[in-house]
């Protein structure tokens, strides 16, 4: 009978930004059933830490004079969390390194609070690959001292990613928050040599850092730009895609209609083109942007929560309540003509990335801080964020008979109940090319670049190959739309050649071995030459550089005949990549395929808790259980880490 049952297991996965985690396995693995933010708050008393931020509860609209100091001693101020603002948070991870580890327990101890387990709970925490051997023991000596688990075991982000993927050779691309991981993992043996960690301003960070750039000149702030990046509209295009607007992408849309070209700026007339291009041309007309209204001030970008404690928030209001008026007399007026124009000609849409501008809806967290902090009381708090509120449900509301819930960042569900005080004040932005743009910093290329270095690290040569043709992208700060595809497009331009290209070896190469032409055909095999044997100086880059392309030719024993080789010198085409290929994800998993595979760590640390928890029952040493702590201590964790 195993140690453990499933239902016992707790799996953790902390990260910069996100912590994950899980009490039990299932039949079939899952995403992580519990998500935190990776942060904490300062509680009144030192060196303690709450969750959440708490505040000071108003439930009517506080009066001049009326201060805590004017309170009579028994009315006692009434304080509740709030799960939304990160006001005053205290991040303990920062490129994967736990710099507050104070905080860093405090948050271990929410989440492991959170799940609510059982006495008898084995552990795995998934490392960081930057976490150091005497962290190790740290960690180690406080889940053992402060949660009395029975077993404790430690397992590389990387490896579980190569168990996740069920492959033995594999390079883990790993794109944290603030950071990227590059692993070579060979028959599940990582090597340390050559590894790049923590590889600084390359993470979805830098994403958004990138955004930022392009978008400051236009009032936008970080936060804009955060949202922005996690939404469907902004996409990383592959290298020398021309961007939708420019000389190049016009070059590719043929003209169809040379006048409304000429006067307008559109390809084609019609509404089908005005609406398949996002954003009508210029010029006079139906479906056309005209005189300054185009240029209008970017309302998406005002600063609105400045405009809320200027004073001017009730002159905001009528201003917006009169253009949504506007809006929906001009629709309600010209409805009746346009429905049959819209019907015989239905707008062709474009996708996202031959769209010039498109619109998102934008969280305004400090709006809403701003008006509670106003202490306007929960009615006037609830009128005005629905006033505010742009977004086309709000929580509360009956929507087919259903009211709508809000998710919070613990995964747990709060149905409405009429009011959407809880729920952020959703703005609508509009934005342009600038989307495309998150990686121009050159971020794809420092990539690139750490994964050739990993990989030409390795000392196995001949494991290279297998390394190019099995990359796997992973991390959360890979979820951007397009990251994947234009990563492995830019490591394909900057290293792949072709097999042609090896051509220019022939001229030293044995003249007994057939080589590869210009046009895919093999050259004849020549006679031996005068002295019936092979040339003894053979350059070996240059033979490796062939060998992959004529091994169905070659002798069992290919260096027999070459005293200057040796058998291990070099096999296949090792030093530069004749193929780049990304490993295909698993499809036992039906519950990973609609999320994704972004937290392909925590699938692979599932798989392997049930491994060495409860298949091998300890045989195989994956884990620390309690009399090895007790007899070797801390240290004695670097003979089970995974």
């Amino acid at each position: 009978m195993p140690p453990f049952k499933d239902e016992q297991i707790i799996v953790i996965a902390p990260g910069s930004e996100t912590t994950v985690a899980q009490l039990g396995l299932p039949e079939s693995f899952t995403p992580a059933r519990l998500r935190v933010r990776s942060r904490m708050f300062p509680a009144e008393k030192p060196g303690e830490w709450e969750p959440y931020k708490i505040r000071r509860r108003n439930d009517k609209p506080e009066q001049p004079g009326d201060g805590a100091e004017s309170r009579p001693d028994g009315d006692e101020a009434i304080y509740e969390e709030d799960r939304v603002s990160e006001e005053g948070a205290v991040w303990p991870m920062k490129e994967g390194r736990i710099v507050d580890w104070s905080c860093f327990f405090a948050l271990i101890t929410h989440v492991y609070n959170a799940l609510n387990p059982p006495f008898h709970t084995p552990i795995l925490l998934i490392a960081q690959p930057v976490w150091t051997p005497k962290e190790h023991e740290k960690l180690t000596q406080f889940f053992f001292e402060k949660f009395k688990t029975p077993a404790f075991g430690l397992m590389d982000a990387a490896m579980a990613t190569s168990w996740a993927y069920g492959v033995h050779t594999s390079t883990i691309v790993d794109v944290g928050k603030d950071k990227v991981d590059v692993t070579a993992i060979s028959e599940f043996i990582p090597h340390l040599q050559g590894r790049v960690m923590a590889l600084a301003g390359c993470g979805g960070e830098a994403l958004t850092e990138g955004l930022l750039a392009k978008l400051r000149s236009k009032s936008w702030s970080r936060d804009m730009c955060e949202q922005l990046k996690k939404s469907p509209i902004c996409e990383i295009l592959p290298p020398d895609t021309p961007l939708p607007g420019t000389t190049e992408a016009s070059e590719e849309q043929p003209i169809t209609n040379p006048a409304a070209a000429a006067s307008t700026g559109a390809s084609a007339s019609g509404p089908a083109a005005a609406s398949a291009i996002g954003n009508g041309p210029r010029g006079p007309g139906v479906d056309t942007d005209v005189g300054d209204d185009a240029n209008a001030d970017d309302e998406g970008v005002l600063d609105v929560a400045s405009i809320v404690t200027g004073g001017k928030m009730e002159e905001y209001l009528a201003k917006k309540e009169k253009e949504k008026q506007e809006k929906a007399n001009a629709k309600k007026k010209g409805g009746a003509d346009t429905a049959a124009a819209a019907n015989a000609n239905k707008p062709i849409r474009l996708p996202n990335a031959k769209r010039e501008r498109a619109t998102f809806l934008y969280e305004d967290h400090r709006l809403l801080d701003n008006l509670k902090n106003m202490n306007l009381g929960s009615e006037r708090l609830a009128e005005m964020q629905n006033q505010l509120d742009e977004g086309p449900q709000r929580q509360g509301e009956i929507v087919n008979g259903e009211p709508t819930s809000a998710v919070d960042a613990n995964g747990a569900s709060d149905t409405g109940n009429g009011s959407n005080q809880s729920g952020p004040i959703r703005r609508e932005l509009e934005v342009g090319t600038e989307r495309f743009m998150a990686a121009s910093n050159g971020m794809l290329e420092r990539i690139a670049d750490a994964v050739h270095r990993t990989i030409s690290s390795v000392d196995e040569v001949n494991k290279r190959s297998e390394l190019w043709d099995s990359l796997i992208i992973c991390g959360n700060g890979s979820r951007v739309r397009g990251f994947k595809e234009a990563l492995l497009a830019t490591i394909q331009a900057k290293y792949l050649i072709s097999p042609s290209s090896a051509t220019m070896f022939t001229s030293e190469i044995p003249s007994n071995i057939s080589t590869p032409a210009g046009t895919g055909a093999n050259t004849p095999q020549p006679q031996l030459g005068p002295h019936g044997g092979a040339p003894s100086h053979v350059n070996p880059l240059l033979y490796a550089a062939t060998t992959a392309q004529t091994q169905h030719l070659m002798p069992h024993n290919p260096t027999s005949h070459l005293p200057g080789l040796s058998h291990n010198a070099h096999s296949s085409h090792s030093q530069t990549p004749t193929s780049i290929k990304l490993v295909k994800p698993p499809e036992y998993f039906p519950e990973w395929k609609d999320v994704g595979f972004d937290e392909s760590a925590f699938l692979g640390a599932q798989v392997a808790a049930k491994v060495i928890f409860v298949v091998d029952q300890g045989q195989s040493k994956g884990y620390m259980t309690r009399p090895d702590y007790n007899d070797q201590g801390p240290t004695g964790i670097h003979d089970y880490a995974l």
